[in-house]
C-alpha cells in the first residue's frame, strides 16, 4: 500500500518539510508495517509544552513615587508575571524606566527575561538592536557639530537615495548574502538604503559637553531600521510555527525559536549581523561629522538594547535594558550610554552585575503614559509647548513639524530614574554630557509623501 500525506496525518503526525522526504522513503522501500513505524517515530513531535503553572522569578528594580507611577509599575508588574509563565524562561528583571506595551504578557520597555536555549523575537521588538554611540570632539564648537551632523543624518520614512547612499561594506553584504534569514532581495536593499538614517520616534541625534572634560561629544540614538524590521516579521513567523507543534498555550507573541535548531543558529547568526549593519549605521554617521569638520575624534563606545545576550545556554531578552557585564559585548571598548530626555544629560555609567540587576541598567527614562495620552494633557500650541520645555536649548525636528510627544514632560522624571538607578545598584554615573541641543524626526508624518500627493489628487 502506498503512504501518502493523507495516511500520516491519519497515523497522528503533523505535516511538515520532511513530508516529501519521508514518503519517498517509505515508499521506495521493502519496508515491514513495523519498519515503517520505527523509521517514523523520529518524526513523531514530543508532548506539548505547557506553561509554568507558577511565574519564573523576576526581581522588581522600580518604585512608584506617586500615583501616576503606581498604576504603571502594577501594569509593569502584571505583565511580568504573566510573560514569565512562558515554559522557557528562568529569571526576568525589571528597571526603573519600565512601561507596558501591548497586552498583558508582552515583555514591557525596561524588562529582562532570560531563556533557556531559545530566542523569543517577541522579546527584542522590530527595532532590533536599538543602540547608542557617542563619538568625542574635543574642543569642536557643539554648534558646528549639531550643525554639520544636521546636513548629513537623515530621519523619518524610507531610506536615502541611490545617489546619496553610503558605501556598503563588502564582508557585511557577504555575510548577509549567506543567512538564509537575510538574503533576500528586500532585506539587502533595505540595509543600502537604510544605512546612515536614523527612523523617528525617540530616535535622536544628540551634542553636548562632558561635565568632565568639557569636551563636546555627539551621542546618536537609534535602531536597524528596516533590515532589522523585516529580520524579526521572519523570526516571528517561524517561532510561530515551533509555538503551534510544541507550545500552544505559549501566547503568540511570546513564541520562541529552539536554538538547537538549525533556524536557531540560523536566527542567533542573523541577529549577530543585524549587530554589525546597526553599528555601522552609528559609524558612518559619526565619521560623516568629523570629516565634514575636518576633526579627529578622541574617543568613541556605543551600547545597545533591545536585543537578546547569550551566556551558556542563557539567552537574555532586553527590551530596553542596558547591558553592563562586558560578558554581553564581545567588542566592549568603554562605559555604557543612558540618555533620559532632550534636556537632561546623557548619563556614562559603569556597574557591576548582581543578582537583581542581572548584568543590566534601565536605557533610559520611559513613560509613565502614552504618547496620545501626553497629548491629550497638553495645553497651549505646540510652539508655545516646546518653547517653554526646551528654552536655552538648539531643539530641532528634520520634519520641520513638532512632536510634543518626544519633549522632556512626555518622559519620567530623569532625577527620579537617577535615584533608582543609585538604590537598586543599576550603574555608577562617571560622567554626564550636558545638553546643547538634538535633532529628533519630528511629526514627520503630517507632511509625509503620500499625504502631499493625495492632497495634489483632491485639488485636480
Amino acid at each position: 500500500m502506498k503512504i501518502t500525506g493523507k495516511t500520516l496525518i491519519e497515523m497522528g503526525f503533523k505535516s511538515g518539510k520532511w513530508f516529501p522526504e519521508a514518503l519517498e522513503y517509505v515508499n521506495s522501500k521493502d519496508l515491514s508495517n513495523e519498519e515503517i513505524m520505527e523509521y517514523l517515530e523520529q518524526y513523531r513531535p514530543g508532548p506539548e509544552i505547557p506553561l509554568l503553572e507558577n511565574h519564573a522569578n523576576f526581581s522588581i528594580n522600580i518604585k512608584a513615587e506617586n500615583n501616576l507611577e503606581t498604576e504603571n509599575v502594577a501594569k509593569v508588574i502584571d505583565t511580568m508575571e504573566v510573560l514569565m509563565k512562558t515554559p522557557t524562561l528562568v529569571d526576568g528583571a525589571i528597571m526603573p524606566d519600565a512601561c507596558p506595551t501591548g497586552p498583558s504578557g508582552n515583555i514591557p520597555v525596561g524588562g529582562v527575561a532570560v531563556a533557556k536555549n531559545a530566542i523569543h523575537p517577541g522579546m527584542h521588538s522590530a527595532d532590533i538592536c536599538c543602540s547608542v554611540m557617542l563619538t568625542d570632539f574635543g574642543n569642536a564648537n557643539p554648534k558646528d557639530v549639531l550643525d554639520a551632523a544636521h546636513s548629513v543624518t537623515h530621519f523619518g520614512f524610507g531610506g536615502r537615495s541611490r545617489e546619496d547612499q553610503f558605501r556598503f561594506p563588502s564582508d557585511l553584504l557577504k555575510e548577509i548574502e549567506n543567512n538564509v534569514f537575510l538574503n533576500d532581495q528586500k532585506s539587502i536593499s533595505a540595509a543600502r538604503s537604510h544605512l546612515g538614517t536614523q527612523g523617528d520616534g525617540n530616535h535622536f541625534l544628540f551634542v553636548g559637553k562632558s561635565k568632565k572634560t568639557d569636551n563636546t561629544m555627539l551621542v546618536t540614538h537609534h535602531g536597524s531600521r528596516g533590515f532589522g524590521a523585516n529580520l524579526y516579521t521572519k523570526g516571528m513567523k517561524v517561532a510561530e510555527r515551533f509555538r503551534k507543534e510544541i507550545s500552544p498555550q505559549t501566547l503568540k507573541q511570546n513564541a520562541w525559536i529552539p536554538y538547537e535548531t538549525e533556524e536557531g543558529k540560523a536566527y542567533w547568526e542573523a541577529l549577530q549581523i543585524i549587530r554589525k549593519w546597526t553599528k555601522k549605521n552609528h559609524e558612518v554617521l559619526h565619521d560623516a561629522t568629523l570629516n565634514k569638520l575636518g576633526v579627529e575624534k578622541e574617543n568613541r563606545f556605543w551600547n545597545e538594547h533591545n536585543f537578546v545576550f547569550k551566556d551558556g545556554d542563557l539567552f537574555y531578552h532586553a527590551k530596553g535594558a542596558t547591558p553592563l557585564d562586558p560578558k554581553f559585548m564581545p567588542d566592549i571598548t568603554g562605559p555604557r550610554l543612558i540618555p533620559l530626555n532632550m534636556s537632561e544629560p546623557v548619563l556614562i555609567v559603569e556597574g557591576k552585575t548582581t543578582n537583581t540587576n542581572l548584568g543590566f541598567a534601565p536605557h533610559g527614562a520611559g513613560r509613565n503614559i502614552s504618547r496620545t495620552q501626553h497629548r491629550k494633557s497638553k495645553t497651549g500650541t505646540f510652539q508655545e509647548i516646546f518653547e517653554q520645555e526646551t528654552k536655552g536649548l538648539d531643539v530641532r525636528f528634520f520634519s520641520d513639524e513638532i512632536d510634543i510627544t518626544e519633549l522632556p514632560s512626555a518622559y519620567k522624571n530623569a532625577e527620579t530614574v537617577r535615584n533608582q538607578m543609585e538604590e537598586f545598584g543599576l550603574g555608577e554615573v562617571i560622567d554626564e554630557v550636558m545638553p546643547y541641543g538634538c535633532i529628533m524626526a519630528g511629526d514627520w508624518e503630517k507632511n509625509a509623501p503620500w499625504k502631499r500627493r493625495r492632497k495634489r489628487n483632491t485639488r485636480k
